[in-house]
């Protein structure tokens, strides 16, 4: 497919898509659409940026177009916030005066206009799990009606201990509907998921979910603990663009933010300790220019999609190495191209070279000045202990089903073909 106008869909739909600027599909939308379009449950794993939204959102408009009846048809679960707005956003931009509104199911925000939103008809629903857990178990809205379920960012949600949740929600769902599951990785307990709640999913892999995308140049300087904030100043000042900067903990990222605005740099800060309204004004800021640099935990690293962001930082090193490559997916989005940098200390030489290892990729070491590391220098990074980033992607459950009682941490590779060996078992 190489347009949208092939699509078997409605003039309407077609109309709404040309008035939003997309002409050419992703890969994924190309494939995940069709497929979709027939009613078939979907699973398809692929980097950040690939445009997974609209290849959901499409199929989404024309079933409520085709059975315009009472009730809710459509739920997206997601893992966070910022990423449930955006998907809102997204829809309301598409739907057109046919369709209407979203109704957004979110913890942080008031919940007088969500109810409001659900009691004027919403037909679509797009949720983060808690929220939605609660007010089913108040009864505040019900699924009779409901054909089709998305779970988007499904590791995620899993990462961030969804999982009785999101067990509870689609325990109450209708079981004739389609199912549509997007992720980043497909890990044990995505499989786990899919094998329970899908029935013979289209498998769709596009590239390798645990590389950086070929659009990012990934480059990492060793720098002194001292020297870390000069150079980071410097990056900053070469760049013209967007800068989304990395840190690892709420402290340091306001630390970060602070001192970045004392030497002239317009930045705003996102963490989980900010208020929504803060986070909201901090990534509207940031989309709309009044900040050139935002400052983010690991919040930002999935579920936050701002166009054109030219460069990431990574400040600190993330505590989980899959981070490193939901971090670098901010940039080199939709056929862009981008940079991403870490610094590193000598001492953390071992740790980037565990994580290099971990997710089979290397990364091009640099000089502070800017110059490529000697050959011979190479060889140093690697690791003369077992030190390294810790994943917790270790599961309870799948401890005690190799009848092992504690837990155990090691740095997966997360291979992707995971789910056929659930499906076949």
């Amino acid at each position: 497919m190489d347009s949208f106008t092939e699509l078997p869909i409605s003039n309407y739909t077609k109309d709404r898509i040309a008035s939003n600027h997309f002409s050419i599909p992703t890969p994924v939308q190309a494939a995940a659409i069709p497929q979709a379009l027939d009613g078939k449950d979907v699973l398809a794993t692929a980097q950040t940026g690939t445009g997974k939204t609209l290849a959901f959102l499409i199929p989404v408009m024309e079933r409520l177009l085709q059975q315009n009846a009472p009730g809710i048809a459509a739920l997206v679960l997601v893992p966070t916030r910022e990423l449930a707005m955006q998907v809102v956003d997204q829809y309301n931009a598409l739907r057109g005066a046919k369709l209407s509104p979203a109704a957004l199911v979110v913890g942080g925000l008031a919940e007088g206009a969500q109810l409001s939103a659900l009691r004027k008809g919403a037909r679509l629903v797009v949720a983060t799990p808690g929220r939605l857990e609660d007010f089913l178990d108040r009864k505040l809205v019900h699924f009779r009606t409901l054909q089709i379920l998305i779970l988007d960012e499904a590791d995620r949600m899993l990462d961030m201990g969804f999982l009785p949740a999101i067990r509870r929600i689609v325990g109450v769902l209708p079981k004739e509907r389609q199912t549509m599951c997007f992720s980043a990785t497909l890990e044990a307990s995505v499989a786990h998921l899919v094998h329970d709640y899908m029935r013979h999913p289209v498998r769709l892999a596009f590239g390798s979910t645990l590389k950086p995308s070929e659009n990012v140049r990934v480059q990492a300087f060793e720098v002194s603990a001292d020297g870390k904030q000069d150079l980071l100043q410097r990056l900053l000042a070469k760049e013209t663009g967007r800068c989304l900067i990395f840190a690892r903990t709420k402290r340091g990222a306001e630390r970060l933010a602070k001192n970045l605005n004392r030497e002239g740099f317009a930045a705003a800060m996102i963490h989980g300790g900010r208020s929504q309204s803060q986070r909201t004004a901090a990534l509207t800021g940031f989309q709309q220019g009044r900040y050139r640099i935002l400052v983010a935990t690991d919040l930002a690293s999935r579920g936050i999609h701002v166009q054109d962001i030219a460069h990431v930082i990574n400040y600190d090193l993330p505590e989980i190495a899959e981070n490193f490559i939901h971090r670098v997916g901010r940039t080199g989005r939709a056929g862009e191209r981008g940079v991403a940098s870490t610094l590193f200390a000598r001492e953390q030489r071992a740790e980037l070279f565990q994580l290099e290892r971990t997710l089979g990729i290397q990364i091009e070491r640099m000089q502070d000045d800017g110059s490529h590391f000697a050959k011979a220098d190479r060889s140093q990074t690697r690791p003369s202990t077992h030190r390294a980033i810790q994943s917790s992607r270790m599961s309870a459950s799948s401890s005690s089903d190799r009848g092992i009682s504690a837990p155990i941490y090691r740095m997966d590779r997360l291979p992707g073909e995971v789910l056929q060996a659930q499906m076949e078992s």
